[in-house]
């Protein structure tokens, strides 16, 4: 007993012709005839009778539409299920990012992917990179942003995109007109930090050691928005990624090249024992060409 036959046999119960029957499916009339003449072997006993140039029905055949009916329907729906999961057009995705990301970059960035997967079912968890890492590695997540270089072997991992640090200054700042910000611009000026355990931290004051020039660091916060913040209740300069630069333009900072070149990677992670699915690439993909559609390309390091 095959599908296509099913299939001829639902069509002339409904159609009650093998005409009628054959154009709902798209096949020839002999076509037809031979699925309901196989179908008849398969089962055992007629299903139609000839009455006055009509197929009428035996009662097997009535008995045998109700279940016939019911596994079609489910058949389907498993291959309308299986249209939306290829279309993305169901399913469910887990998310879990860093606070750069996570705070107001991947909501913007998800609202323009459901705009086309509207079905999709998305939870966004705001992490450490460290943690996030870990959710990843536990599969608590289906896939993970960070701001870390790919280097984790309990990970598939990919760079998501490499940027530039930049100066971040309220907007009445005396080098708020300069082009470039370099270190010894930065000479004596109250300096938000973010705290040592952060890798960042120990790059940034690594560089700004071997141009010998000392700033005065009297506060520091874990969040680069909180760091923003900072800075713009005028506690001093600092240096961010060009992701929280994006999310706090036209808040009264400025935010300007800085050389030399401190790159930021942002990399993107999935669970190493099981490939990533249609969903979750296609998302990936959504979010790298948002990142390089929103960021300035002065920012952006190839």
């Amino acid at each position: 007993m095959k599908i296509r036959q099913l299939e001829a046999f639902r069509a002339v119960m409904l159609w009650q012709t093998v005409t009628r029957a054959a154009e709902s499916l798209h096949v020839s009339q002999p076509a037809v005839t031979r699925l309901i003449a196989d179908l008849e072997e398969s089962v055992g006993f007629p299903l139609f009778l000839r009455v006055r140039g009509r197929l009428q029905p035996t009662a097997e055949a009535e008995a045998l539409n109700e279940e016939v009916e019911r596994s079609l329907l489910g058949m389907e729906r498993i291959a309308r299920t299986a249209e939306e999961i290829r279309s993305l057009q169901r399913g469910a995705l887990r998310v879990a990012a860093a606070p750069a990301l996570a705070l107001s970059f991947l909501p913007r960035a998800i609202a323009g992917f459901l705009a086309e997967h509207n079905d999709i079912r998305v939870s966004l968890a705001n992490h450490s990179s460290r943690t996030v890492v870990d959710l990843v590695v536990g599969e608590r997540c289906d896939v993970g942003f960070v701001i870390l270089p790919v280097s984790h072997s309990s990970t598939h991992g990919e760079r998501l995109i490499a940027t530039r640090m930049v100066c971040v200054m309220r907007s009445d700042h005396r080098l708020a007109k300069k082009k470039v910000i370099r270190p010894p611009d930065l000479a004596g000026e109250h300096f938000v930090s973010h705290p040592h355990v952060i890798e960042s931290r120990l790059h940034v004051d690594a560089l700004f050691a071997s141009y010998g020039i000392e700033r005065k660091l009297q506060v520091e916060t874990q969040v680069s928005a909180g760091v923003c913040a900072m800075v713009a209740a005028g506690l001093g300069v600092s240096l961010v990624d060009p992701i929280t630069a994006l999310e706090h333009a036209g808040q009264g900072l400025s935010f300007l090249p800085f050389e030399p070149e401190m790159v930021t990677d942002f990399s993107v992670l999935t669970p190493v024992r099981r490939s990533s699915s249609l969903l979750v690439s296609a998302f990936v993909d959504h979010v790298r060409k948002f990142a390089v559609a929103q960021l300035d390309p002065r920012f952006v390091s190839p």
